[in-house]
């Protein structure tokens, strides 16, 4: 399917606008001279920990301790981390780091 110069101007447009909107909301809702609402510094603090959380699932759900590699690159990979993050603190870092080791891994040590 072939889009129209026109639709791809719209497609283009409206991304924009929903990019826009999904930015600017926070400041019109919650401007500097108002104090923000309890429940949301509570999911600012909150919320990262649950994603992380749900990350972890996510990646960790199709995991096999049956058969080989026996789920041993994904778990060299989360201690990998979590020494690195106990040791530097940075979670970029830790997460950069793990899918380095991650990859190499997969692709050179259990194949």
């Amino acid at each position: 399917m072939v889009l129209s110069t026109r639709e791809i101007v719209v497609t283009i447009l409206m991304m924009s606008l929903g990019t826009m909107v999904t930015r600017f909301l926070p400041f019109i809702f919650f401007p500097d001279n108002k104090k923000t609402p309890e429940y949301i510094l509570y999911l600012g603090k909150a919320l990262p920990f649950a994603v992380m959380g749900l990350l972890i699932v996510y990646c960790l759900k199709d995991v096999t301790v049956t058969k080989h590699p026996y789920g041993m690159p994904e778990m060299i990979a989360i201690v990998g981390i979590i020494i690195l993050h106990l040791w530097k603190g940075k979670a970029l870092l830790s997460i950069g780091a793990g899918t380095v080791i991650y990859m190499i891994m997969v692709q050179f040590v259990f194949v």
